[in-house]
């Protein structure tokens, strides 16, 4: 699964990079975005406005806005299946800007959190689907879910699995309206590959820590009663 990532770039970086524009929305440089947070998303509906929508899709059948807690990743491989993402996958894909995320590998009784990006932290795009949802008030909110795919070989140690990150040149053919299902999934199934990696802070563990620090490689700790 993925479940915290980065945006540390400013928005005028955000706009050149995808030809697409904030215009009612802030962003400031996140280190570790949680789910339940805000970030930034490019919509098949409107591809050329980057938009804020929060973590943790909320189908528009839903009853409870807390079953977005459930819902931060799809799995590409049950996505056109799944009742809560089946509509979705058809009508609203988007792209979920980010430029790092971060898995914890499993070492003996620890665990230890990484930073995993393209290159030196390249603003990527991540293949998400959103949703519009309304309260009982009558209030809407938009929202979104990161795609995720088998992890690559080269962080398979990490964890097994890992974002479905868009190769360039699929990024504006998966928000094309018109874009069939079948090559949907064509396109999932090619993500970006070349990953680099180092361990983080423990600082990362909290969402409460949304610090530069986090980004800063540090020596991974031994299991405990390892001396050498």
């Amino acid at each position: 699964m993925c479940g915290r990532f980065s945006i540390t770039k400013e928005e005028e970086e955000l706009e050149k990079r995808f030809a697409a524009r904030f215009y009612s929305e802030v962003l400031e440089k996140r280190y570790n975005i949680a789910p339940s947070q805000e970030s930034a998303v490019i919509t098949n509906k409107e591809p050329n406005s980057i938009q804020l929508f929060r973590w943790g899709l909320v189908p528009f059948w839903a009853k409870d806005v807390k079953i977005g807690y459930k819902m931060i990743n799809a799995r590409s491989e049950t996505i056109a299946e799944k009742p809560a993402f089946k509509y979705a996958f058809e009508k609203r894909r988007c792209l979920v800007i980010a430029d790092g995320f971060y898995e914890w590998q499993k070492k003996g009784k620890i665990k230890i959190p990484h930073r995993i990006m393209i290159g030196d932290s390249e603003l990527v795009a991540f293949a998400g689907l959103w949703e519009n949802w309304k309260d009982e008030k009558g209030d809407w909110l938009q929202s979104f879910t990161i795609i995720t795919t088998d992890a690559v070989p080269r962080i398979h140690h990490l964890h097994d699995r890992m974002p479905v990150i868009l190769r360039r040149e699929d990024e504006k053919k998966w928000i094309e309206e018109e874009l069939d299902a079948e090559e949907a999934k064509n396109i999932l199934q090619r993500p970006q590959t070349d990953l680099n990696f180092y361990p983080v802070s423990p600082l990362v563990n909290s969402p409460a820590n949304d610090v530069a620090e986090i980004l800063e490689r540090v020596e991974p700790p031994g299991e405990p009663g390892e001396l050498f």
